[in-house]
């Protein structure tokens, strides 16, 4: 586990170069995120019968990490760094959404109300971790 310093300068150095450590990272996560929801189901080997629903909560819980990051770090609207929490947990809702609409129509996928709801509650978990921790060690300034 990180220390407190530690964890500190990791967000100090986050917020000194945003686009290289948050926003780029997220761009390329949520690509990624895409092109996977793309691939048949068949052609993923399966390891376990839960696998699928752990998938889907760690796949947005890291995407639900770097969309609170970059909304709570931007600079440029100050109404979303101060409601990063509620824009990111509509960003989550929203995106879970579109997803599994959109693997209706992809062949060999299909839309599964149980996949979305462990998007979501991955998404939130992403999101009040970082908010918990934003909020301990006063690491995002709502200027």
């Amino acid at each position: 586990m990180l220390s407190n310093s530690s964890l500190i300068r990791l967000f100090k150095s986050l917020k000194r170069n945003p686009f290289y450590f948050v926003h780029l990272p997220l761009i390329i996560y949520w690509c990624f995120l895409f092109v996977m929801t793309t691939i048949p189901v068949e052609t993923i080997p399966r390891l376990f019968d839960t696998q699928d629903k752990l998938e889907h909560f760690f796949a947005y819980f890291i995407l639900s990490i770097l969309i609170m990051l970059s909304f709570s770090i931007q600079s440029r609207f100050l109404s979303i760094r101060r409601n990063a929490v509620l824009v990111s947990v509509i960003a989550i809702f929203l995106y879970a959404s579109i997803d599994e609409i959109h693997q209706m129509i992809v062949p060999g996928r299909y839309c599964d109300v149980y996949d979305w709801l462990f998007d979501i509650v991955g998404g939130i978990s992403g999101i009040l971790i970082i908010s918990y921790f934003s909020k301990k060690y006063d690491l995002v300034a709502k200027k």
